[in-house]
């Protein structure tokens, strides 16, 4: 079978993938993101990365992630923020979020051991970080919303329950 017929029934596993992991029905909790937009609705399992420390290291030497998982970073307050690759052995996808959830931008397929900035370009609160190429497959643009404890429900775009 050519690409062609590969790409809808690699989004379709994907899919279901997403939708069918069990026990996140309704769950806000700090290891889970959930995205939706005119695309759809993804839950990922995350790692989250909110102290210095844990922002510097982030997915450095991580030889492979899982396909619904991800590493969440969250910062105190919002500002521009910005990556790079050095010592990611694997291309991501980031996803930068305002203070309300709500996707600002996404750089796809961030080379690995590139030490060039990636910068957020708005005020982030808060970056994911997923498998290259994954953030195209499922749609997930700017304007997408994320839901998480992260975000303050008086002014989320999408409150936790």
């Amino acid at each position: 079978m050519g690409k062609c017929g590969q790409i809808p029934r690699l989004t379709t596993l994907l899919m279901a993938t997403f939708w069918a992991l069990p026990g996140w029905a309704g769950a806000c909790v700090d290891d889970k993101v959930l995205l939706r937009g005119d695309w759809g609705q993804a839950r990922f399992s995350v790692e989250v990365a909110d102290d210095h420390a844990e922002r510097a290291q982030g997915l450095m030497n991580v030889e492979t992630m899982p396909l619904a998982s991800g590493m969440l970073f969250v910062y105190p307050f919002p500002r521009e923020v910005g990556f790079w690759m050095k010592n990611t052995l694997i291309p991501l996808d980031m996803i930068f979020l305002d203070e309300t959830g709500t996707v600002v931008k996404v750089h796809e397929n961030a080379v690995p051991h590139d030490v060039n900035p990636i910068m957020s370009e708005h005020d982030t609160l808060v970056v994911l970080e997923i498998n290259g190429g994954l953030s195209s497959q499922m749609g997930i643009v700017a304007g997408s919303q994320m839901q998480h404890p992260a975000f303050e429900p008086a002014t989320a775009a999408w409150p936790c329950d």
